[in-house]
């Protein structure tokens, strides 16, 4: 029997600056996150008869059998936020990116998969903050429906996807004016020309700023932890791998000495053969961490590398032989090498933080990691696997403050 597939408005969407918002007000970010799905993001999606795929911490993908509907609905939910929240100086409010296609998709269970799906998470990822990034395909049937108007951003290059896609900006106040058009012979005449000028003149400047002055150094370092290899003989322990690498993503975005890229972000390049330069300028970060783990009974081997995507340098890297009793330890020496030789110097209260272990109760820090996984996989009866684990790391722990916090963000 072949691949059940069919044609789908997919909707991703995923919080801006998660990583950074949980690090400086964990049970605060959870408290408005939850707040905005009930009082926004489930009503809209309800109200232009979504379906909700996965349900991340931090994101969202969502199946429409209407363009129009999902450009609707991710326009109301935009605009819900920016209402809600509009002092732009606020650190801690909820802002999202969504990305919206019109493709095919492969149908499996609840979950669907492929090209359509991939486009609208690339998309996701080149909207602003508090924007909206929809394909060629999507602005064709949506153009002269929904109540947007939209941008043109011409063919896009998307990590992974074979072909360029026309992508579109969409303007949430239509008054604007901001309606992508088909331009006449002699006006596409004319705005080449004029855009081949501009080109050159840029070109000019560039060479002089460069041979003038070097680029100005960005004020913090940024980085990204991407997913470490699962190395151990059972397939079963890659959530070992995956929790290692949200903790040392959760660790480091507690420091203010530096931007670290969310979690979602980084793990879409799980299980990919990746060049460092190439995720780096996806992500638009300076620096990328990357490893492996090896589990094998009571004794762990992790690898783990800094590289400077810059200059293709490795900074620093290192090979940890212990006890799994140990992964704290060794976590902790990853973040201060990291640290160290990003530069960076912690203040009293992160180092504070950072001190801190999540639990002393190593069995009760297994489930946890095992309900992470499970609640990553979105799907219903994975949830509600999750929500099992993270009772047994509670009822192990009663003051594992982690277990409790995801039991609270996956029962939302």
């Amino acid at each position: 029997m072949g691949l059940e597939r069919r044609l789908a408005a997919i909707l991703v969407a995923d919080v801006v600056g998660y990583s950074r918002l949980m690090g400086a007000d964990e049970a605060g970010t959870l408290d408005r996150l939850k707040l905005c799905r009930r009082n926004v993001i489930d009503p809209a999606i309800a109200s232009f008869r979504g379906r909700i795929i996965k349900l991340m911490g931090d994101g969202a993908l969502v199946e429409f059998a209407s363009v129009v509907d999902a450009v609707e609905c991710a326009a109301t939910i935009q605009r819900s936020l920016i209402a809600a929240s509009p002092e732009s100086a606020d650190p801690g409010r909820i802002q999202l990116r969504i990305g919206i296609n019109l493709g095919d998709v492969i149908v499996e269970g609840d979950d669907i998969y492929g090209d359509g799906v991939n486009i609208a998470a690339r998309l996701e990822a080149m909207a602003e903050p508090g924007g909206i990034c929809v394909s060629g395909t999507a602005y064709d049937h949506a153009v002269h429906k929904a109540g947007v108007g939209f941008e043109s951003l011409g063919e896009l290059r998307l990590k992974n996807i074979p072909d360029a896609v026309r992508a579109y900006r969409v303007v949430l106040n239509p008054a604007s004016g901001k309606r992508a058009t088909v331009m006449s012979w002699r006006n596409a005449k004319l705005a080449i020309l004029t855009g081949i000028a501009v080109a050159l003149v840029a070109v000019v400047i560039a060479a002089a700023t460069i041979f003038r002055a070097p680029p100005e150094t960005p004020k913090r370092p940024s980085l990204a932890v991407l997913p470490f290899e699962n190395l151990s003989a059972g397939e079963s322990d890659t959530y070992y791998a995956d929790g290692i690498t949200e903790d040392l993503t959760t660790e480091l975005a507690k420091l203010s000495g530096v931007d670290v890229i969310a979690r979602n972000s980084a793990f879409k390049y799980k299980d990919q053969s990746v060049d460092p330069k190439e995720v780096a300028r996806d992500l638009g970060v300076r620096y990328i961490v990357e490893g492996s783990v090896r589990r094998a009974g009571d004794e762990i081997r992790i690898n783990a590398q800094l590289v400077d995507a810059a200059t293709g340098s490795l900074l620093w890297a290192e090979k940890y032989d212990r006890k799994a009793t140990d992964i704290f330890v060794v976590q902790d020496e990853v973040v201060g090498a990291i640290i160290a030789a990003l530069g960076i110097r912690p203040t009293a209260a992160e180092a504070e933080v950072l001190a801190r272990l999540p639990t002393n109760n190593l069995e009760a820090y297994d489930y946890y990691l095992r309900g992470e996984q499970a609640a990553r996989s979105g799907f219903g009866p994975q949830i509600r696997k999750a929500l099992e684990f993270y009772v047994k790391a509670e009822t192990l722990d009663p003051a594992f403050a982690d277990a409790f916090a995801a039991d609270a963000r996956t029962s939302v």
